[in-house]
């Protein structure tokens, strides 16, 4: 048994370029307040999220064998009783994913597509998915800080370091089990169109309107919340209610009058009309 092959370079990249892009996301969304034009960035880093799912979608289907969703598919029996071994120390050493590492990356392309989508809702004025992407949001990070302690596990339990892994390629195995090519061009092929496409992305936002164009796709999306009518009703009110200093007001000659409101006095010659009557 020895180092050989096993994770090829569009599943190492894609792996890189999703880690990076949910931690810029997730760091603005906890630094910026939602009403901020630095907000509405994470949003475009969700976007640019969303489109490595759809990559790896297609390399969990055509990609080399530890990269295809069927090596690494396992039951919810499958996955307690690696649980259970984990815990006591049986289970067993996986060359590819374990049944851990399986579901969270299952869950972690789901809850990504999840938070895009419920994004782009609350873009589009429907408030009520607001609470639900927060939940998608906190269940994502669960998801993560879970999958870090399984590698801790790992690490500790097999002595084996599988964050390397990640960037070298390579595991213990046996030579038979290792994969024939890391597929160079074809993560080449995928980093430079999603490089291109996330380019235009940012390139295309308008921070005077928050519009953004989606690339080949054409159409334009609003990031950020639409406000409401009713919204807008009161921000009006809280503006008409709000004191703006002095108020000028006008006399019966049309001259203009500074502080409180004063009351209008009749003129000399109309006391002296009353008085004659």
């Amino acid at each position: 048994m020895g180092l050989i092959l096993v994770w090829d370079i569009p599943t190492r990249l894609l792996h890189l370029a999703l880690t990076v892009m949910f931690l810029a996301a997730l760091g603005i969304a906890l630094a910026a307040d939602d009403e901020s034009p630095l907000f509405r960035m994470h949003m475009l880093f969700g976007l640019a999220a969303a489109v490595i799912v759809a990559f790896r979608a297609v390399w969990g289907v055509f990609g080399s064998k530890y990269a295809r969703f069927t090596s690494f598919l396992f039951g919810p029996k499958a996955l307690s009783q690696y649980l259970r071994g984990a815990v006591t120390g049986t289970a067993p050493r996986h060359v590819g994913h374990n049944p851990g590492s399986a579901y969270a990356i299952y869950s972690m392309l789901l809850l990504t597509l999840a938070l895009g989508a419920t994004g782009w809702l609350i873009s589009g004025g429907n408030e009520r998915f607001e609470e639900l992407h927060g939940l998608v949001a906190y269940a994502m990070l669960a998801v993560v800080l879970s999958h870090l302690m399984g590698i801790i596990w790992h690490t500790v339990r097999h002595r084996e370091n599988i964050a390397w892994s990640m960037v070298s390629g390579r595991k213990m195995g046996e030579p038979s089990q290792a994969i024939r090519s890391d597929h160079p061009f074809v993560g080449i092929a995928f980093l430079v169109l999603w490089s291109a496409w996330t380019a235009s992305l940012f390139a295309s936002y308008d921070p005077s309107s928050g519009q953004v164009s989606l690339p080949i796709l054409g159409s334009t999306v609003r990031l950020g919340k639409i406000e409401t009518d009713e919204e807008r009703r009161k921000d009006d009110s809280e503006r008409n209610d709000r004191p703006d200093g002095d108020h000028h007001v006008h006399d019966g000659d049309g001259h203009k009058g500074q502080g409180t409101l004063t009351e209008h006095r009749p003129r000399d010659h109309d006391k002296h009309d009353e008085r004659e009557h």
